[in-house]
């Protein structure tokens, strides 16, 4: 018998997680395998080559390229400081020289004959690369980065910006389905991660930046408002390097969505535990998804129930329909019809029957739903 499937998000208490933590040129991995780590340790460090700042001499002084070699007061590979001397000129009978300070500060890279130029290198910027999740590390590859692995309670949100940061849970609101408003942060929030209801304001996510807040999850948030934040539109793109000071977080999407009552009592139950949090997400291909991570203490893991395969369509399955006119809704799959459905529109789909905690069914296509996996 065929079976049928369809993306979803993950919300779980548990699962084990696996991170790959890599360095963006080949540098030095401080791990070795089997080592415990928490999130801010550095696993990998190195260094960036420095920016390059090029300076015509020739044009400076006045000189044909070949001649350039012969003023430089600094050989190639040796450092120079800002306004120390870079080249003097042979002058006229020893007089009317002609000195030319160096205006960046680096090491003298090249010194060409055929141009007149002259490359000075600025410092290396060195990059370090932390944990993220504290775990096991369980592999590692010499100078590129290592594996992590943890049990954790995981929950993947549809949308974030920010990147990845650490803070003790913090709930906000009494409910999955009450607003997340200014009043609601409050001063003992300070580098923790606050967990709301229903719709973010602009207004509460400023709060939360001048409270020094972590990270801010609720379940939707308005479009206007996430503009006002950001100071621009945001289009299609990968997020994730904001430079707010703060990472945002929704879990069910755009306008007055609640948080689903499960994900929300599943992170009230882990307050004031440390979580993980980055809000990088990538819709178009190569999907990436913001995701909150709440490492778990060492015991043996919940059975696991092993009703339904990852993915897979079936009857009794939770689900949220992404598409108008139940856009953010949650409910349960009720019917999987064989047969394609003639849609308004007169064409022909795929569809399956939704029933919601109301007791209301609808008709959905396939394609407009994605699945909650446990």
């Amino acid at each position: 018998m065929a079976k049928a499937y369809t993306p979803g998000l993950l919300v779980t208490r548990h699962k084990k997680h696996r991170i790959m933590r890599r360095l963006p040129i080949a540098g030095d991995v401080q791990v070795k395998v089997n080592q415990q780590v928490t999130a801010d340790d550095i696993v990998a460090e190195t260094n960036l080559p420095g920016d390059v700042h090029p300076i015509n001499l020739a044009n400076t002084m006045s000189l044909p390229p070949a001649d350039v070699v012969t003023c430089m007061l600094k050989a190639e590979g040796e450092s120079i400081a800002l306004d120390e001397p870079l080249a003097e000129s042979k002058g006229l009978f020893g007089m009317f020289k002609t000195v030319v300070n160096s205006r960046y500060e680096g090491t003298v890279e090249t010194v060409s004959p055929v141009t007149g130029q002259v490359i000075i290198r600025g410092a290396p910027l060195p990059v370090q690369v932390k944990a993220y999740m504290s775990g096991e590390v369980v592999n590692v590859t010499e100078g590129e980065g290592c594996e992590i692995e943890a049990d954790v309670a995981y929950v993947q949100g549809i949308f974030g910006v920010g990147g990845e940061i650490q803070g003790n849970i913090k709930i906000a609101c009494v409910s999955h389905d009450q607003d997340l408003d200014s009043d609601l942060i409050r001063e003992d929030m300070k580098g923790c991660v606050v967990i709301g209801g229903a719709r973010m304001t602009a207004s509460s996510i400023r709060r939360a930046m001048e409270v020094g807040a972590a990270a801010i999850i609720s379940g939707g948030i308005d479009d206007h408002d996430l503009k006002e934040l950001l100071g621009y539109d945001l289009g299609v793109a990968i997020t994730g390097r904001e430079n707010l000071g703060i990472t945002v977080i929704v879990t069910e999407g755009f306008g007055d969505i609640s948080m689903a009552e499960r994900t929300f009592e599943m992170l009230r139950e882990f307050e004031g535990r440390l979580a993980s949090v980055n809000g990088a997400t990538q819709i178009r291909a190569g999907v990436m998804r913001p995701e909150i991570i709440v490492p778990l203490e060492a015991g043996p893991p919940p059975a696991a129930s092993g009703k339904f395969e990852e993915g897979q369509l079936e009857v009794g399955r939770t689900l949220r329909v992404i598409r108008d006119p139940w856009f953010g809704m949650i409910g349960t799959v009720s019917g999987l019809p064989t047969e394609p459905h003639v849609l308004g529109s007169g064409s022909k789909a795929r569809v399956l029957e939704v029933t919601f905690p109301s007791g209301e069914k609808a008709v959905v296509p396939r394609a407009n739903v994605e699945l909650i996996e446990e």
